[in-house]
């Protein structure tokens, strides 16, 4: 796991002072450390009969794409709003400073599908909560939230379902 770690570069203060944003763009363009990511999620999933991976806007969008590859699945997107075409269901959370909206196609899953929710970082978890909530209305059983990182000092994982949350590598 050093290795995929050595991967991320560190951006100081970044987008704030006082933040080192974690770069996962330098993972993703090397071949071996993307393969090596991929495949070390997807074997947690062998064999557990996954429906569908969810894909969170944006750079969810890469992992989940990879995964749902790998695990012989479809891979269905949760956007933020007006970019879907199709008739949605939304969920407004709250952030640091406001709140945002995702949206998901009404008609993503049949009641009962067991999905994996995949986005790039686990940071507060408002996000993906707020995914999970829209995954519950649909009847969707969330089998767990994937993630490449985890900012682990922000306690993001408090916020999702317990027991359900596997992040690949913690900061």
């Amino acid at each position: 796991m050093d290795e995929l770690k050595k991967a991320i570069r560190d951006i100081p203060d970044f987008p704030k002072k006082g933040i080192i944003f974690k770069d996962i763009t330098t993972l993703l363009a090397d071949a071996k450390s993307f393969h090596r990511m991929i495949d070390l999620i997807a074997h947690r999933y062998l064999g557990m009969q996954i429906d569908q991976i969810v894909g969170v806007e944006a750079r969810g969008f890469i992992l989940g794409s990879a995964l749902a590859y790998k695990l012989g699945t479809g891979i269905t997107l949760v956007r933020k709003p007006g970019k879907l075409p199709y008739k949605t269901i939304k969920k407004t959370y709250a952030l640091e400073y406001g709140t945002d909206t995702l949206e998901i196609h009404a008609d993503a899953f049949k009641p009962g599908a067991r999905v994996v929710v995949a986005d790039d970082l686990l940071a507060t978890g408002g996000t993906v909560a707020a995914v999970v909530d829209l995954l519950a209305e649909l009847g969707a059983e969330v089998v767990e939230c994937a993630f490449m990182a985890e900012l682990e000092f922000l306690e993001g994982y408090k916020r999702l379902p317990e027991g359900k949350v596997f992040s690949l590598l913690k900061f």
